[in-house]
C-alpha cells in the first residue's frame, strides 16, 4: 500500500517537473507472476521511471545499507519494498532475500545488473536470482536526461521494455553459462537502445 501511494505522488513530482515521459512496449510486462525487471543504470533518476513504468507491479529493490542508517530516510525506503545490501561483502542474504521475496508471489524485484551508473560490467546476481526463483528477467532501457537541469528543461525521456529472459532452474551457473546469459542480457539492452534511437551511445563515467 505504502509503495503504490508513494508512486502515485512521485508520478504527480515529476509530471510537473518534466511531463515529457514516454513508455514504449508494456506489453512485454508479465501479468500474472513476479519478475526481475533489469537496466542498465545510467542516472539517479532512471530507478523512478522504471517503478513507473511498470504501473501495475509493486516492486522490492535493493540498496546499500548505509541508507537505512539515516532514521527518516530508512523508514521510507523499508516501508517502499527496499531491504539492505552491503556492496563490500554482499554475503548469501543479497541472493536469498529477493529469492525469498520472488517465490512468495507478491512483489517483483527491481534491480541493476551492473550495481552502479559508473559501471558497465554485468554482475552474476541477476541470472541467479532468476535461477533460484523461477522468475523471468525483463529487461528495459532508459534514454532521457541525465542531470536535473536537463530534467527539468522538459527533454524528453523514454522507458522500452524487452521480451522476458527465462532462466531454466537446471541450468548450471557456471563461468560458461553465465556469460552467455550476460551476453543475452547486454543483447537485449543493446537491442532496445537500437530500436529507440540507432544513434543512441551512453558514456559511463
Amino acid at each position: 500500500m505504502f509503495f503504490r501511494m508513494l508512486r502515485a505522488v512521485i508520478r504527480v513530482l515529476v509530471f510537473i517537473l518534466n511531463g515529457n515521459a514516454h513508455y514504449q512496449q508494456r506489453n512485454k510486462l508479465p501479468q500474472n507472476e513476479s519478475y526481475i525487471l533489469i537496466a542498465p543504470h545510467r542516472t539517479w533518476i532512471d530507478p523512478v521511471y522504471l517503478a513507473l513504468g511498470a504501473n501495475k507491479t509493486e516492486f522490492a529493490f535493493m540498496a546499500k545499507k548505509e541508507l537505512f542508517k539515516n532514521p527518516v530516510l530508512g523508514w521510507i525506503i523499508r516501508n517502499a519494498n527496499a531491504f539492505p545490501v552491503d556492496r563490500q561483502n554482499p554475503g548469501p542474504s543479497a541472493i536469498k532475500n529477493p529469492v525469498k521475496i520472488l517465490k512468495e508471489g507478491k512483489l517483483s524485484l527491481a534491480m541493476f545488473p551492473t550495481g552502479t551508473r559508473h559501471s558497465a560490467e554485468l554482475k552474476g546476481g541477476a541470472p541467479t536470482i532468476a535461477k533460484l526463483s523461477g522468475a523471468p528477467l525483463v529487461p528495459a532501457v532508459y534514454q532521457g536526461p541525465l542531470t536535473f537541469t536537463d530534467l527539468i528543461k522538459r527533454k524528453k525521456i523514454i522507458v522500452r521494455f524487452g521480451d522476458p529472459i527465462y532462466v531454466d532452474r537446471k541450468t548450471k551457473l557456471n563461468k560458461e553459462s553465465l556469460a552467455l546469459i550476460e551476453t543475452q542480457i547486454q543483447n537485449a539492452f543493446d537491442q532496445l537502445d537500437k530500436e529507440i534511437d540507432p544513434s543512441y551511445r551512453y558514456e559511463y563515467k
